[in-house]
């Protein structure tokens, strides 16, 4: 089932740009999945259905090496509009060797990914997900490892809308530049979150809470866009 993405500020736009529709080469209108009818692939486990509740979904990778493309785990920590957060992780097989290095941070080698799908096979049941919600990733290394993971398996990147909570976190806690910085290892002791390192799952939680207590700190809501919630005008 769909819907389209339609409130009165889209309503207000679209009358203050009807002169340049007929102008326009391409005028974007996106239809928007409910999130009822969208479901993560089998291998997050995924028990009940997405709720109507969501606001976005934090998003954090692990990889197998050096190059950026080699995606081996991936967590998704959907938050809904009343805090809530739930979280999801799923292993993958990067199709890679695994560097030494990269092993003793996350713990994850060639026998935890034997009988992981690839990335490929993961993608296309995947991208409605995360192209009907924004994204927050605890700096860009996670939307530049799906990009370059798409690219490499002949797909599309992500027509999402990210944002970063590294940035969020500078806004709100100004005073740890030089002190310690905005990296997940130090909120995790600043702010007194719970969660294990270098797990794609346990780290895309902590990203969503550092939004959540960086919202609180401020007083405001940030506001977060996905892909669907923008019209795009192409005079070219």
């Amino acid at each position: 089932m769909c819907c389209v993405v339609w409130n009165r500020s889209l309503a207000a736009l679209l009358s203050c740009w009807s002169g340049f529709a007929s102008v326009s080469k391409r005028v974007k209108v996106v239809i928007m999945a409910n999130a009822a009818s969208l479901s993560l692939p089998t291998c997050f486990n995924q028990v009940d259905p997405l709720s109507d509740n969501l606001r976005f979904i934090a998003v954090d990778v692990e990889t197998a090496g050096y190059d950026i493309a080699s995606i081996c785990q991936i967590g998704l920590a959907f938050v809904g509009f009343d805090c809530s957060i739930v979280t999801y992780s799923a292993y993958i097989d990067p199709c890679t060797p695994f560097a030494a290095g990269n092993t003793r941070l996350h713990g994850i080698d060639a026998a935890t990914v034997k009988n992981a799908p690839k990335f490929a096979e993961v993608l296309p049941d995947l991208r409605p997900v995360l192209e009907a919600y924004p994204l927050v990733q605890h700096s860009r290394y996670d939307e530049k490892a799906f990009d370059a993971a798409c690219r490499l398996a002949g797909f599309q990147v992500l027509k999402s809308v990210w944002s970063d909570s590294v940035a969020i976190a500078r806004q709100a806690w100004p005073e740890l530049r030089g002190n310690g910085g905005h990296g997940l290892a130090n909120l995790k002791e600043v702010l007194g979150l719970q969660f294990k390192h270098h797990d794609a799952g346990e780290d895309a939680r902590a990203a969503a809470e550092v939004t959540l207590k960086a919202e609180a700190s401020m007083g405001q809501k940030i506001r977060l866009l996905n892909a669907s919630q923008q019209l795009v005008f192409d005079f070219q």
